[in-house]
This record gives structure tokens, C-alpha cells and sequence, in this order.
């Protein structure tokens, strides 16, 4: 298989060295930094964004001590499990971070809620969506939002209720600029976990030209906006 570069804008790193939190019935195995950047050595890791999990609640250590070996450019609402910061608090962190450090905010939600977000999100400086937006309902409105700008996360693909080539095509089609891909690994709680095939079907989908654009230069002004 090619070697791709890749900046991997959604991974978690789990340490049971700090706090963990049972959510939703649900405590997962442990992924250390070394065990993800073993899992990722079949391609050229050009950068990447840890993402908080609903089991690790406001706790930052972890966080911390995980940078210290790999990157976080962003503040995440879990909308989907909980664990964050509510949607009270959306405007004001969304304005606040970007203005003091061109941060960005990402949602984890099911698509269908997107509709009555549209007009918030759209007011937003920067703002991404993981997984897909995981549900059909609501897909159309994940589209618009792809054409307003909002970056779309190729993450976790068996979460998904739809059909993923498709969607990738339908996305890309509206806003080449704001697909972007990460491995979602360890894919806590995922029906089947990232494997080598998740990179493959987005190469096969939208073409080796298209994908690089996907797999790295895009997600390159959404996280590294001052090298932009």
C-alpha cells in the first residue's frame, strides 16, 4: 500500500494513570500514545488532534501529559454522550478561542439536530463535525453546512447509518475544502474499529488526488491556522 501523509484530526489517547469516567454504562480499554503511534505506522503521520471522550469528562491531565508526546487545536461539544461543555456556552467559547488563539469548535452530534443549529453554526468563525454527522436524517443540512464552510470530519465509519462512499462523494462535491480524515482510533464503542480499509475506501472513492487533499491539506488551516 502507498504511504499517505496524513494529519489524523480525530484520535483518542485513554491512560488509566488518570481519572476515567463510566458513561453511558461504558469504560474503555486502555490506548496509550506508544499503542496509537504503533497502529499508525503504515503511513506518514504528519500531525493530528487528540479528542477528549465523553469518559474522560473535564479531566486535562491526561490531555496534558499526552501532548507532551504528540496535538490539540480545538474545544469539543459532546452533544451525543455529554461530558462537555453544553450548548449554552456554544457562542461564547466558539468566539472566544478563535479570537485568542484561531482555535476551533467541534461538535459530536447526530445530524438530525443539525437543522435547528444551522443559523448558530453558520454565525461561528470555525467549526468542524465528526463522524460524518453519523445519521441520514439530517444529512442535506450537514451538506449545506459542508457548502458554508463547516469542516466535515471522514471519521468513524461504522457509526454511520448510510452509506459512506456516497456520502464522501456528496460532501466533497460540495465544499472540496472541508473534508478532512481521521482514524478514530481506538474507535471506542464503534460497531467495527478503524482499520487500513477506512483509508483505502476514501482512496478509492474520490481518487489519490482528491484523498491527499482529504487526508492532509485540508485539515491544515483548520488546526495549524497560523502557518496558513
Amino acid at each position: 500500500m502507498k504511504r499517505f501523509k496524513i494529519f489524523d484530526s480525530h484520535f483518542h489517547i485513554i491512560n488509566k494513570h488518570f481519572p476515567l469516567v463510566v458513561n453511558q454504562g461504558f469504560l474503555p480499554d486502555e490506548f496509550t500514545c506508544a499503542a496509537y503511534l504503533e497502529r499508525t505506522r503504515h503511513f506518514e503521520l504528519a500531525g493530528g488532534a487528540i479528542v477528549s471522550g465523553s469518559f474522560q469528562a473535564f479531566d486535562q491531565n491526561y490531555l496534558e501529559a499526552a501532548l507532551k508526546e504528540l496535538g490539540v487545536r480545538g474545544v469539543r461539544f459532546n452533544l451525543k454522550r455529554g461530558g462537555s461543555a453544553g450548548l449554552d456556552n456554544l457562542e461564547r467559547f466558539a468566539k472566544r478561542i478563535h479570537e485568542l488563539a484561531g482555535w476551533h469548535v467541534e461538535l459530536y452530534v447526530d445530524a438530525g439536530e443539525l437543522a435547528s443549529l444551522y443559523p448558530r453554526l453558520i454565525s461561528l468563525p470555525k467549526v468542524s463535525i465528526a463522524h460524518l454527522g453519523l445519521s441520514a436524517a439530517g444529512f442535506s443540512t450537514l451538506l449545506k453546512l459542508a457548502e458554508r464552510g463547516i469542516y466535515i470530519k471522514a471519521t468513524g465509519f461504522s457509526r454511520v447509518d448510510f452509506a459512506v462512499p456516497l456520502a464522501l462523494k456528496k460532501l466533497y462535491a460540495a465544499n472540496p475544502e472541508t473534508l478532512i480524515f481521521g482514524t478514530d482510533l481506538p474507535s471506542t464503542r464503534a460497531p467495527v474499529p478503524y482499520s487500513e480499509k477506512d483509508l483505502l475506501l476514501v482512496v478509492d472513492t474520490l481518487g489519490e488526488k482528491n484523498a491527499r487533499k482529504v487526508f492532509f491539506d485540508n485539515a491544515i488551516p483548520l488546526y495549524c491556522p497560523a502557518s496558513f
